[in-house]
């Protein structure tokens, strides 16, 4: 259903992209995208964001959940990449976990959609929600759901989970229960009709 997998954050340069998924936390890529429209004529660079004011940047902020720590996390990732790694998005998982507000997740999404790298698979509550499900996951920690589904995975398949679940999850088959024997997915697993398990802590 989702042969090439791709974001739908929108963004112009690769730190964009970075400060797009960490606003996305606890929050909907409709709502940031709607932040980052005027955002992002602002702020192209990291350069851009490290210079920013942080008072100014909380009110820029202001509509997106947690607003005053994704600041200080966005300024501070944008001086870490300047003054550690040249100005530029390091390649690696843990090197970008390094940076302030990037955990497990949001690195393996920006290694996916920037540069095609696979680390790992990274678990939102779309993922987690089909994860149990469909049964595919004993653990309710999002980190640990990834390396259960990591070894039922084969490496070259990790690109597709993410953003197939979540667009499968947003378009196809909402967290709400509904009547959902007719899709793909249930049509694999049966069981899952009747499974509506709560992805939030």
């Amino acid at each position: 259903m989702y042969p090439r997998p791709k974001s739908e954050l929108r963004y112009r340069t690769q730190f964009q992209f970075a400060v797009a998924v960490m606003l996305s936390a606890q929050c909907t890529d409709k709502a940031v995208n709607n932040t980052t429209k005027t955002l992002f004529k602002k702020y192209r660079t990291a350069k851009d964001f490290a210079g920013a004011t942080p008072s100014v940047l909380e009110r820029e902020l202001s509509s997106i959940p947690f607003y005053r720590n994704k600041t200080k996390a966005i300024i501070g990732s944008a001086k870490m990449i300047i003054d550690d790694f040249g100005g530029r998005i390091p390649r690696s998982k843990e090197e970008l976990e390094r940076l302030p507000g990037v955990a497990y997740k949001t690195a393996n999404v920006i290694l996916g959609e920037l540069f095609n790298i696979w680390e790992g698979i990274p678990t939102d509550t779309h993922v987690k929600r089909f994860a149990k499900r469909f049964d595919l996951a004993d653990s309710n920690d999002l980190t640990k759901i990834s390396k259960e589904l990591e070894a039922l995975v084969p490496k070259k398949d990790w690109q597709y989970v993410n953003n197939g679940l979540v667009l499968y999850g947003r378009y196809v088959c909402s967290a709400r229960p509904h009547d959902c024997k007719e899709h793909a997915l249930t049509k694999i697993y049966p069981k899952a009709v009747n499974i509506w398990p709560r992805t939030k802590k």
